[in-house]
């Protein structure tokens, strides 16, 4: 329907479905509980304001969804499919219900989590689909920074929430897990068959991959020697490639490359000073006081995930 406003202006009506939600329950009662007496109790109705309203409901549908066998209201071809459409729907109110009432209770409608580059991905996307089963309402944006582009991400007020080896001033933070870095090279690579441990001087003078730094005010060079040739990648997958073509060495996350060097793809280097270098992983958060109610729930989903991992 058309309708004309006070400037001539001429815009089309809201179309308002003919069928209510009370309607489309009372049709699932029916099918559920199998007969119209049955969907009364179950509906705490009167047996004629069930009959009544599926009566309605049927005045305003093409064709019948329910006929009779007996005393058993079964659905009809049609009936059937309309039936999955409003259980759907039924579903949708429902969480919008929720929604609401979530809302209400100061469950933020979207969470940015900043994981720094080193972070292993299982425990975090773990925590991730259990919070969603939790706060369905509540969007995750995952922000991956590297070094000091975590900081910034919390310092801007760009992320909530974040999980990394260091802790800007002036935030909180509490140990979850580590992470092991390591150095590995393809097995044809010189370093991967040198018979001796190597020395630093070693390293300087092959090329080593390094991870570029995601912040803008200020770049830190964690785990760079100072090698007299690098590649500067932005993410440990394609310097995990570089490696596995031969272009040089890395310090990577032994979670990352664990099934590589299994498989024979990578080498361990054995670095006698570097071997076994430990970062620990914080949740860092922006203030020490009682979260929000959707920030708690995902600060417990990843402790919970990370204390698995251990």
């Amino acid at each position: 329907m058309l309708l004309l406003l006070d400037n001539n202006l001429i815009i089309e009506s809201m179309k308002q479905p003919r069928i209510s939600l009370e309607q489309w329950t009372t049709l699932a009662a029916v099918v559920e509980a199998g007969s119209f007496a049955k969907a009364a109790e179950l509906l705490n109705k009167s047996q004629s304001a069930v009959s009544y309203a599926l009566a309605r409901m049927e005045e305003q549908l093409p064709t019948p969804v329910l006929r009779l066998e007996g005393r058993r209201a079964v659905l009809t071809e049609v009936g059937e499919v309309l039936y999955r459409r409003a259980q759907q729907l039924l579903d949708l109110a429902l969480d919008v219900e929720q929604t609401a009432q979530s809302l209400a209770q100061g469950w933020a409608t979207r969470l940015t989590l900043a994981i720094d580059a080193i972070v292993p991905q299982q425990p975090v996307l773990a925590a991730i689909a259990r919070f969603n089963q939790l706060a369905p309402q509540t969007r995750i944006v995952l922000l991956e920074t590297t070094l000091s582009g975590t900081d910034e991400a919390l310092l801007e007020r760009r992320a909530d929430l974040a999980i990394s080896p260091s802790t800007p001033p002036g935030f909180h933070a509490h140990q979850i897990g580590e992470v092991q870095i390591i150095a590995v090279a393809h097995p044809n690579h010189p370093l991967a068959r040198a018979k001796h441990p190597l020395t630093e001087q070693e390293l300087r003078k092959t090329r080593q991959i390094v991870i570029r730094d995601s912040g803008q005010r200020r770049t830190q060079n964690q785990g760079w020697l100072e090698a007299e040739q690098r590649l500067t990648v932005s993410h440990f997958a394609t310097a995990i490639q570089a490696i596995e073509s031969g272009l040089g060495f890395a310090f990577v996350p032994i979670d990352f490359v664990q099934k590589p060097i299994e498989r024979g793809e990578l080498v361990r280097l054995h670095v006698p000073d570097r071997s076994e270098r430990r970062f620990p992983l914080h949740l860092v958060t922006a203030t020490a006081a009682d979260p929000s109610p959707a920030l708690s729930t995902l600060m417990k989903t990843l402790e919970t995930s990370f204390t698995l991992l251990s």
